[in-house]
C-alpha cells in the first residue's frame, strides 16, 4: 500500500477512477468558466442582460445543439470534481504533507462547494429550470436575508464574507507565485510550461479578484444589515463595469476568468493526480 512520508494512505485518493473523476471536474470547470468569461464579456462590451454566472452559463450551454447531454456532461462531470475533493479529504491529496489536517479540511470544504454546484446543474438537466438557471445574485441576497435573521447572524454573515475574500485574496497570491506548479506533471516542455503559466497567473489572479470583491459585498451587508448588498457573481462582475476604469476592468476580468478556463482545461492534461 502507497504512502506519503507523513503517513497518509494514498492508495484510493489516487486511484485510476478517482483520477478520471478529477479530469473530468476539472474539464467542467473549465467549460463553465469560458461561458461565463463570454457572457461578462458580452456585459462589458454590449451591455448585455444575460446573467454572468453558472446560471448563465448554463443556460447558453442548453440553447447549443445538443444542450441537454452537453448540461448533464458538465454536471457529471461536476460531480466527479467533488468526488476527488472527497477523496482527498478522506484520504488525503497527492504530495508528500497531503494528509495533513488543514488540507484534509481544505478539501472538504470544497467537496461541499462542489457538490452544491453539481447538484444545481444536474438538477436543471433533469428540467428543473430554476435550478441550474437561477441567479446567484437572487441566491445570495435571499440567503444573507434568512440569516440575517438569525440570532447572531450578523457576524454570521460577516464571518462568511469575509472567509471568502480572504480565500479570494489566497487565490490570488496562490496564483501570483505560481503556487499550483508543484502539481504539475513532469516531462513539460518550455513552451507548454509557459502557456500554462500565462493561464495560470492570468486566471487565478482574476478569479481571486472576483472571489474577494464578493466576500467584500457580504461583509458590506452584515455590517449595514442590508441582504441587498450581498452580491452573486453576476453583480459582482457588473460592479466592475461601474469602476472609474469603466468597462475595459471588467473586459480584463472576463479574459482573465476566460484564461481561467483554459487553465482548467490545460490541468486536465497535466495535472498530477
Amino acid at each position: 500500500m502507497r504512502r506519503w512520508p507523513d503517513g497518509s494512505d494514498a492508495r484510493a485518493a489516487h486511484g485510476t477512477a478517482v483520477a478520471a473523476a478529477a479530469r473530468a471536474g476539472l474539464a467542467a470547470r473549465g467549460v463553465l468558466y469560458l461561458l461565463i468569461a463570454a457572457l461578462a464579456l458580452r456585459i462589458a462590451l454590449l451591455d448585455d442582460s444575460e446573467q454572468a454566472d453558472r446560471g448563465g452559463a448554463v443556460q447558453e450551454l442548453a440553447e447549443q445543439p445538443f444542450g441537454r447531454v452537453l448540461v448533464w456532461a458538465v454536471g457529471i462531470g461536476l460531480i466527479g470534481m467533488a468526488l476527488w475533493r472527497l477523496s482527498e479529504a478522506v484520504f488525503g491529496s497527492a504530495g508528500p504533507h497531503g494528509g495533513k489536517a488543514g488540507k484534509r479540511l481544505l478539501s472538504a470544504v470544497r467537496f461541499v462547494f462542489y457538490s452544491v454546484v453539481a447538484g444545481s446543474v444536474i438538477a436543471f438537466a433533469a428540467g428543473e429550470r430554476s435550478s441550474g438557471a437561477g441567479s446567484t445574485d437572487e441566491q445570495s441576497r435571499d440567503a444573507t436575508a434568512r440569516v440575517l435573521d438569525w440570532p447572531g447572524g450578523q457576524v454570521l454573515v460577516a464571518a462568511v464574507g469575509a472567509g471568502v475574500a480572504v480565500a479570494g485574496v489566497w487565490i490570488t497570491v496562490r496564483a501570483a507565485t505560481r503556487a499550483y506548479r508543484r502539481h504539475l506533471r513532469a516531462g513539460m516542455s518550455p513552451a507548454t510550461r509557459r502557456t500554462v503559466d500565462v493561464l495560470g497567473v492570468g486566471g487565478g489572479v482574476s478569479r481571486g479578484l472576483v472571489f474577494a470583491a464578493a466576500g467584500g459585498f457580504a461583509v458590506q451587508a452584515a455590517v449595514t444589515y442590508d441582504p441587498e448588498h450581498a452580491k452573486g457573481l453576476d453583480d459582482t462582475l457588473r460592479t466592475f463595469a461601474d469602476t472609474p476604469a469603466g468597462p475595459w476592468l471588467l473586459t480584463a476580468i472576463a479574459v482573465g476568468l476566460a484564461l481561467f478556463g483554459l487553465f482548467s482545461l490545460a490541468l486536465v492534461r497535466w495535472r498530477d493526480l
